[in-house]
């Protein structure tokens, strides 16, 4: 059977970065078991157990050969993964086979490798989010004067301009390295605590000294890279900290599809649009198409992302006693596909976010076709200050708006407020006197010092020292 006769993850085979995917494949997490089989024993020794270098050697020689056919089949007669694994290592190294797993429970394997490659994968996604800042501080500052019609509820508002519309994007992203970081940050390890988390089989192999397994364990976690273990655990790590790892993910999830639906709205409005290649189809029958497909996937996965969270929070719910096992085969699922999701939605962003299409006369149309009923606002302000009453010309105000938008929607004409406006006795003379000040720039407010002043304040602190190139853009489709 060949491997396009089985079903594949296509997180794996399709969206997500070979990086990535090779940090969760099978043959990663059996070599992680190895060096943490390493430095159980290299530990041990150094507190004082009958391990010699010569077995210790014999494990380093074997941290990479890993046979998975062979495994698996172990695994298929033992029906334990781990006991499959350490009997895979034995075969390569006897010699290593006596003191092999000394005193650990399999949760003091699968969950330390777990945890160290949860970091990892936190770190990848944490240089691809710093991408994606850098790349979208970049678009703010290029248009942070350009204006543009600013939507709520998708109707036009008022005049915003499109650098800062860029910042709710951007600001988005920067609260999510925040939470992305503090789960960095307070990732602990499991250490070595045993089947039920008492570390009574360590205590025994150290002759009842608790202050030698203490050590133990943090020479253990030290040549693992971690300075610090979890305060207590049953014979798993608490899963909290898958949940708060999933959180994070489905943040840049949620950050990811509110960008993607804004730039698919503007997509239709002709305003924006996403790289598209010189042979890139949008449609197998209609060839004129231009569809934003990049967006749309980032739509979907982030969908899927953000659903998926609530899977380790089940988990960390449910959890019995001191352990149960069927977190096992959710985790598997869980944790390597978040990952491998919020990879593959950074890859798309930053694919997207280095080559956006900025369509200004388009923009610049859409404003002179609102920019009299945004001035309206202040029309009726100096008419007010002139001596009119400010309820009857906000009913004045109104009026002409209806007639002007039937003009407009009703006959496909242009907007003639100002004309309407004019020719009353009282707004007359206020947009005769206000002429060119009626520029759609004085209508922008603060939003070009609020885009410079956010990156200044709040993402350039955060780049100080990155490396744009650090990131990739590994879009497959």
């Amino acid at each position: 059977m060949t491997s396009n006769d089985r079903y594949e993850s296509h997180l794996s085979t399709r969206y997500a970065s070979s990086a990535m995917s090779e940090l969760w494949s099978d043959m990663r997490r059996a070599r992680t078991w190895r060096r943490i089989w390493l430095a159980l024993a290299e530990a041990e020794k150094s507190a004082g157990l009958p391990i010699t270098e010569h077995q210790v050697l014999a494990l380093r020689s074997h941290l990479d050969d890993v046979d998975l056919s062979k495994a698996a089949e172990w695994e298929r007669r033992l029906r334990h993964d781990v006991m499959a694994h350490i009997h895979t290592l034995k075969d390569l190294c006897p010699e290593a086979g006596p003191i092999l797993h000394l005193g650990a429970t399999s949760c003091d394997v699968t969950d330390n490798a777990d945890l160290i490659l949860i970091r990892e994968a936190l770190k990848m996604i944490e240089r691809k989010l710093l991408g994606v800042i850098a790349r979208f501080r970049k678009f703010a500052l290029d248009e942070r004067a350009r204006p543009c019609v600013g939507f709520t509820h998708f109707q036009p508002a008022q005049i915003t301009t499109l650098g800062k519309r860029a910042t709710l994007w951007l600001q988005d992203f920067v609260l999510d390295l925040e939470e992305l970081r503090f789960a960095i940050k307070t990732l602990r390890f499991r250490g070595l605590r045993g089947a039920t988390g008492t570390q009574d089989s360590f205590l025994k192999l150290l002759g009842g000294d608790a202050s030698k397994v203490a050590k133990l364990e943090v020479e253990f976690a030290s040549r693992l890279g971690f300075d610090e273990v979890i305060g207590v655990s049953g014979q798993t790590y608490t899963r909290k900290q898958d949940s708060r790892v999933l959180n994070a993910l489905s943040g840049i999830a949620q950050s990811a599809s509110k960008m993607a639906g804004d730039l698919r709205l503007l997509c239709h409005e002709n305003e924006l649009e996403e790289p598209f290649g010189k042979e890139q189809i949008g449609s197998s029958a209609m060839a004129y198409k231009r569809n934003p497909m990049r967006s749309e996937r980032i739509g979907a996965l982030s969908r899927f992302l953000i659903i998926l969270s609530q899977n380790p929070a089940h988990t960390a719910a449910t959890q019995w006693l001191e352990r149960t096992l069927d977190d096992s085969a959710n985790r598997r699922l869980s944790l390597t596909e978040g990952f491998l999701a919020a990879d593959a939605i950074l890859e798309l962003v930053l694919n997207v976010s280095s080559g956006l299409v900025v369509r200004g006369n388009v923009i610049a149309r859409h404003v002179r076709e609102q920019l009299p009923f945004i001035a309206s606002e202040e029309i009726l302000m100096h008419a007010v200050k002139s001596g009119g009453d400010r309820q009857e010309l906000h009913e004045v105000i109104r009026q002409l708006s209806i007639e002007a938008h039937e003009r407009v929607k009703e006959q496909g004409l242009s907007n003639d407020f100002l004309e309407r406006a004019a020719d009353h006795p009282v707004l007359g003379p206020v947009v005769r006197s206000m002429g060119s000040a009626l520029a759609a720039e004085r209508f922008t407010g603060l939003a070009a010092a609020q885009v410079e002043a956010f990156v200044s304040n709040h993402v350039d602190p955060l780049l100080v020292g990155f490396d744009l190139s650090q990131t990739g853009d590994e879009v497959r489709v």
